[in-house]
Order: C-alpha cells, then structure tokens, then sequence
C-alpha cells in the first residue's frame, strides 16, 4: 500500500506531524498559479481551443475514461480532436512523441498507448505539454485538444478545465503534500469550470459512471465473456492503477470471488508477476493490459469500461466549447464524419467501441478514517444519469467546499 493511502486518506499523527510542510506545500502552489494568471510567469498554446482534464490530487480519480469519452463526444458534434499527454514513466529519448496503437508502453506510458487503441485520433506526449500541443496542431488534423491531465501544467494556456474527483475517496483528509494527497489546496476546484464526481457527485458537481460488464481474453481479443461466468470459481484480481481497490470492488460486485494482487500505479509487469500457484482465470483492467499482452497467460482476461455522463455537462460543455471555438475561428462540421476504423491498430486488437480505459472502475467502499460523503448521487449500476446535478445551474459555480471535512491546508 503506497503511503499516501495509508496515511494521506485520514487523520493521523504522521499527518499530523507533516503538516507544517503542506501548508508550505499549498502556499507555494498558490504563488505559482497567482503568478501565472498576472502574467508573470508566461503561458501558451496554438491557438485552438484546450480543453484540461485533470484532477488535484495524487494518483487515479478517473481522468482517462472522461478524455476517452470526451474525445468521442466531440467527434459527434462535429469537432476533429486530438489528445495530448505526459507520457508519465516513458523512457523515450525524443519528445514530443505521436503515439500509435502498437507504440511501446514502456517508450511513451501505458495510458497514451491505451488512448490511441481507443479513440481514433491523434495522440502527442511529453514533459512539455504546449510542445506536444503546437506539434498535435501543426501535423495533425485537428481543431480541438484534450489535454490527459494537466491541471497544474499552467505553462499550457487552457480555454476550459474539468476536475475530476474520486467520489469516495473525495481529497482524504483535506491536506496538501506530503501531509494529504492534494497538488493544490480544495478551493482550487472552485476555479475549475466543471467539476465531475467519479462515481458520485456533490452539489455543484456533475456526476460519471463507469460500466464494464464484459471480459475479453488477452491471448485472443475476439474471445469475451460477461463476468458473472466467472462465478464457477475464484479469479485472480490483478491492478496496478492508482486505486486498486476500486478494480476489486467492481468485480465484487458483478458477484466475483477474488485472490487480490495490488500493484503500484503504472507498474511494470514480468511474466512472474502474472504466474500463480492456483490455476485460475487472470483479471485486470485494461490499462494494464496494454502492457501485459505478451506475458499474459491463457486464461488471462482484461475488463474495458465506458464512462457514462450526466447528460446536462455534456449539454454545458458543448455549449461553452461552441462559443470558445467561434471566437477562435474554428468551424466544425455539421454533420460528424462516420467512425472510421482505426488507424494504427493491432494485428490481434479487439474490436473498440469506443469505451474508455480500465484504470478506474465505478464503485468504491471508502477508507477507513474518511469522512462519509454528503448529498451524494449514486453513480453504481442501474443508476439514473437523466436527472439535472445538484445545485447552482452555473457550471463554473460550486457550493462550498467540495473536499472531506475536517482541517484543512486550505487555510
């Protein structure tokens, strides 16, 4: 269990302790977002709209399923657009990098690769992202850019910034590092043009489901089989994806008995990791995947899942993305092209639907010491997305402090 989880999801004397360090943690994140927004520090871009989907604390809360699903969203409403990344533990020599189905996770990350499996467009990575950006612009064709994290990479001029917060871990307890999970103290989401609940939502929030019902076999993609066939017996559970835990709760819940095999976030499989005493099917999730394809045993399968929206921040977000790229000049097509198939594809890749990555699956039951979430929406199977979120109608607006309660480094 990384430390952060241990300690980072409650109070606690090491908390405690750290504690005079995150609220130079927070002040120093503060003065650096101040600086940037008077100019000081300078800021850029290629001049099409940027749209930022990241989150403001360590580790997963969802990011990559929303770009994979943004991605699909805006190529129905017209728009051509295109992804751009870090490429976190990729070990190129050259950046910025494109990114295709059959690129190598261990040059450029697990997450991009998955990415350019799954959305049909151009994917750039690299440390810089407004060089990834102007090189995504410059080459490809493409009038709208998702950035796949990046909140905190204000070197990127961005028109519009979605938060995603996990909707039961929340920030845990509220403080920034290295005494809490938090890049940036809470009321950063208040500056954030919408803010999405991963699994559920407060008010002022939007809420996002995950869905993933069906396994599909790594050895051979044209093989699947929903998961409650995999009731007859235990599975082995592996995740090596920021919350591991909510991996293991879906399966749980599709009425699974699981052997669980925690890894860390972006590990780097060996054939041994994936070799057991008992002789039983494999589970993981799609991100992992990706790096697991050639090691993986016969009975090793992979969960995909899709990211469902509240209908309303779809509705929103067309709508202010609609009056950004006017004023930029950009025209989008009336009528969205039909889905063409993939352009870089694996020779044994699955057929994609379009569903988003496995790294962060729909469910979770808390961790101990947290603080239970309030006013929330419920966004486990079955739910209902139709209803209008919570709260002020203005997405930019959001009611009070959306973190758990209790100290805070926010001051």
């Amino acid at each position: 269990m990384h430390w952060l989880d241990r300690y980072g999801y409650s109070l606690n004397l090491v908390s405690v302790a750290l504690w005079p360090l995150s609220l130079l943690f927070g002040l120093a994140a503060r003065a650096r977002r101040f600086l940037y927004r008077q100019g000081v520090l300078k800021s850029g871009g290629p001049g099409v709209p940027i749209l930022v989907v990241g989150n403001i604390t360590v580790g997963g809360a969802g990011k990559t399923p929303l770009v994979a699903r943004l991605v699909e969203l805006l190529r129905e409403a017209g728009y051509k657009p295109g992804v751009i990344g870090r490429g976190y533990g990729g070990q190129s020599t050259e950046w910025p990098r494109y990114v295709a189905a059959d690129t190598d996770p261990l040059e450029v990350g697990d997450e991009p690769v998955l990415l350019a499996r799954r959305c049909w467009c151009p994917v750039v990575v690299g440390p810089d992202r407004v060089a990834a950006a102007r090189k995504l612009f410059e080459t490809c064709d493409c009038n709208v850019i998702i950035s796949d994290d990046g909140l905190q990479h204000y070197r990127l001029r961005r028109d519009l910034e979605i938060a995603v917060v996990d909707g039961f871990r929340r920030l845990g307890n509220a403080a920034c590092l290295p005494a809490g999970p938090l890049r940036e103290p809470p009321s950063r989401l208040r500056e954030a043009d919408f803010v999405v609940g991963n699994g559920a939502a407060r008010n002022g929030e939007y809420l996002m489901a995950l869905d993933g019902e069906t396994a599909v076999n790594l050895r051979d993609p044209l093989v699947s089989a929903v998961l409650t066939n995999f009731r007859q017996c235990s599975v082995h559970a592996v995740a090596g994806i920021g919350d591991p835990w909510r991996f293991f709760t879906h399966l749980r819940q599709a009425g699974l008995r699981l052997v669980e095999h925690p890894f860390p976030d972006h590990h780097r499989f060996q054939a041994g990791d994936l070799q057991f005493r008992e002789d039983l099917p494999v589970l993981m999730t799609e991100k992992d995947a990706v790096k697991c394809r050639h090691i993986a045993p016969d009975n090793g399968w992979y969960v995909p899942v899709s990211a469902r929206l509240d209908p309303e921040f779809e509705e929103q977000l067309l709508k202010r993305l609609g009056m950004i790229a006017m004023a930029k000049g950009v025209r989008r097509q009336l009528e969205a092209p039909a889905r063409r198939s993939n352009p870089n594809p694996l020779p044994d890749a699955a057929p994609s639907r379009g569903e988003p990555d496995g790294q962060e699956i729909a469910g979770h039951s808390g961790v101990s010491g947290q603080q239970g979430p309030a006013e929330l929406r419920q966004g486990a199977a079955g739910v209902d997305l139709q209803g209008k979120p919570a709260g002020l109608s203005d997405p930019r607006r959001h009611s009070g402090d959306v973190g758990s309660r209790g100290p805070t480094a926010d001051g």
